[in-house]
Order: structure tokens, then sequence, then C-alpha cells
């Protein structure tokens, strides 16, 4: 008996189960065909692929990316279907804040960092004039730093020394013509003027030729030792001037617009605090740094007293070149996705929709606005990647004007791309 009322209680309940199954099964299908109802009353916009949200179709079937159907983006005459509404308590919630768009003037100017270096303008290279010989070299050594005058080097110069007998004995005889004459073939021989001016004057032989510093500055190089024998035009010594430097500050490509040849520098060094020197780019190089993307000014500063040593770090501040008023937002509204620059605008009612817009100069957090925003709009400063997220798994495409739905965006052929719509 016990194993018959277990069986009885077992059938029962299959029972119960069976219509109740038959019950929701048939709730079930009345909901999804009203739910279908009322999708199928409303037009869809356009149908795409939630993995590529930014290609439209204008009819159902299968995506040509996924293994799987399009989804239809539906039009809602009481909401714009190119922005996505979020309720003010999710908002809230969200902690989402908004910006005014403003027109005024970027502020601050452009901070950097340079170096600097020898002024490679301001360069002295002394040569042998002929062949010769090494008879001293001065107490000179690379890194001291001359005087204009300073004596380096005594070269005897034997080629010389039967010309000026030569020059010596036309000179005694009086005659115009071939003193001219053998005054120029000094000339050719590489003597200078001040030589031939002592030969005249003393009518001696002078042989040895004394090399000096033709600038004051830096002893770069000095190549020669005593009792060496030098050809004509053998380089000997090389002198940097000190009485300007130059100053490269390596600056983002992006920042280029900063740029302007002749604009003034403000220059503070770590070495001299509290003083600011004043310069001027000279120059803006052509080329860009291909590992750290940075474009280098070459600016130059006076150094009439010798402080300003190259190698020395200095901070460098560039001005404005443009003060002119501009649009302006907050550099955390904006959105950079690698091809294109957004942000979030934030209309009546809750909703918010993705502007492409086109940037400029950025500075103190602020960035330019070219294109794309007006003034006295507003765009999202906190939580826009949110809804830049929500928008593309909805498909919704950024544009300058929000999307307005027509009757000719009705279904016609499966699988064809929008035209106009990307």
């Amino acid at each position: 008996m016990k194993k018959l009322s277990d069986s009885l209680l077992i059938l029962a309940l299959v029972g119960l189960g069976v219509a109740g199954g038959y019950w929701l099964g048939h709730g079930g299908i009345g909901m999804s065909t009203a739910d279908d109802g009322a999708k199928k009353e409303r037009p869809a916009l356009y149908w795409f692929d939630p993995m590529y949200p930014t290609q439209h179709f204008n009819a159902p079937g299968k995506s040509p990316f996924m293994d799987m159907q399009l989804v239809p983006k539906y039009v809602d005459g009481a909401q714009d279907a190119s922005s996505v509404s979020v309720s003010p308590q999710l908002a809230q919630n969200l902690g989402m804040r908004t910006a005014v768009v403003v027109r005024e003037r970027l502020p601050g100017g452009l901070d950097a960092v340079g170096s600097l270096g020898y002024n490679q303008r301001d360069i002295a290279n002394l040569q042998a004039r002929a062949a010769g010989f090494v008879e001293r070299v001065y107490d000179r050594a690379p890194g001291d730093v001359l005087p204009a005058g300073a004596p380096l080097v005594d070269l005897l110069i034997p080629e010389w020394s039967a010309a000026q007998l030569e020059f010596v004995a036309v000179l005694a005889g009086g005659d115009s013509r071939l003193v001219q004459a053998s005054r120029q073939r000094l000339q050719l021989l590489g003597m200078p003027e001040a030589v031939i001016a002592q030969v005249v004057k003393t009518r001696k032989v002078r042989p040895v030729l004394t090399l000096s510093t033709p600038i004051a500055g830096e002893l770069q190089s000095l190549e020669v030792r005593a009792g060496m024998s030098v050809s004509a035009g053998m380089s000997l010594a090389r002198i940097n001037g000190l009485g300007s430097v130059w100053l490269d500050t390596s600056i983002p490509e992006a920042q280029a617009t900063w740029v302007q040849v002749g604009a003034p520098v403000s220059v503070a060094l770590s070495a001299y605090p509290g003083q600011t020197l004043a310069g001027k780019v000279v120059a803006v190089l052509p080329s860009v740094d291909p590992q750290n993307r940075t474009l280098t000014l070459r600016s130059q500063l006076p150094n009439p007293d010798g402080k300003l040593r190259p190698g020395m770090f200095a901070s460098v501040r560039l001005a404005d070149p443009d003060p002119s008023p501009r649009l302006l937002v907050p550099g955390e509204a904006v959105i950079r996705t690698g091809k294109r620059t957004l942000v979030m605008l934030a209309q009546d009612g809750g909703r918010y929709q993705p502007r492409e817009i086109r940037i400029g100069r950025e500075s103190a957090g602020r960035i330019e606005v070219l294109d794309g925003l007006s003034e006295g709009q507003k765009v999202v400063t906190s939580g826009q990647f949110l809804l830049d997220s929500e928008a593309s798994l909805q498909g919704i495409v950024p544009t300058d004007e929000p999307m307005v739905p027509t009757a000719s965006m009705a279904p016609s052929t499966p699988l064809t791309s929008m035209e106009g719509m990307k």
C-alpha cells in the first residue's frame, strides 16, 4: 500500500507540473507575441552588429562580420535616436559632472626644459698657411678660456725666407712695379699683411709666424706639439666664442603651434635662483626626434660675463603667441580614441550625445576647440567614458548634427550599408 500511495503522489506532482508548464508556456507565448507586436509597431531606424556598431544596415539579416543576427535600432518619437538617456538618479550615482563651453583666452604659456650649448656660429679654426715646422707651443690646453690675440704657436716657414729677402732687395731698388709684384708674391705664399708690414718697416726677414686666437672664447682643440712639421691647410687649433650661447628646448610635436621664430623666451637656471634671463627663438630645427616625438627650438642668449656655461639645464617658458579668445573645454572632457576626438554633449531631458570635435592647443588643463561645439553648450567631464561605451553598444555614431529619422530610412534590401550614416 505504501508503494501505491507513493506512486499516486508522484503522478499527481507530474500532472501539476504539466499543467503549470502548459499555463506558463501559453502565458509566455502570449507576452512574447505582445512584445513582438509592440516592436513591430515601432519602425526600425537601422540594424547593426553590436560588435561593429558603427556599421549600419537598412534591413534585418545575418551579420557579415559575426555569426549572429543583426540587432534593430528602433525609432522613438519622444527621444533622439542619436543620444543616450540617463535618469537623474543614475547620473547622481555615477557622479556625472558637466562644464560649460566658454570663449576665453587660453591660460598660461608653454613650459619646457632645455639645455645650454655652444653657439656653433661663433667658431674660429686656425690653419697653417704654408708648410713649416713648429718651433714653439705656448702654455695652452683645451678648455682654456682665452682673450682675442692670445699667442698659441710659433711656426718656422723656410719658404718665406727667400721670398722676403727678394722683397727687401726690391724695396731697396725703389721700382714701384717690382715692389708691387714682389708684394703680391708674398701674399700668394700665405703671408699675412701684418708680417709684410713689419718687413717693410724693419727691412728684416721674418720667417717665423706666431698664430694667435682671432676671437675670445674657449680653446676646444690644439693639434700641434713642438718639433712637428705641418703642411699647408693643416688644422692647428679650434676656438669657440662664449659671447652668446644656444639654448635647445624640446617640446612635444603637438605643441608646434606655440612656436614662432623671433618669439621671446624666459629662462631660469638652477645655478642662479631668482634670476630670469630673456632670449628669443632663432630657429626651429626641421626634424622631430623619432623616439620621444619632440621638436627642438633653438634660442640665443647673450653671455657677456661668461656665467652661462654650455651643458647647464634651464627651465624655459614661451608666451602664447596668439592671446585672442577661443572656445575652451576642460581637458578631462575630451575622449581620444586614436582615430577621432569626442566629447559627450549634455542635452535637455537627461540626454547625452557623442559629438566629434577638432581640437587645437592645450594648456593648464584646458583645450582649444576648433570645430564641433558652440559657446554655452555643456560637456560631460566625469562619467563620459561610460556614456561613450553605452553609445557604442547602441550603435550611435558621433556626428556634428543629431540624426533625425525619416521615412526614407525604411527597410528595403537586406545587408545593404546605409550611405551617409557612418
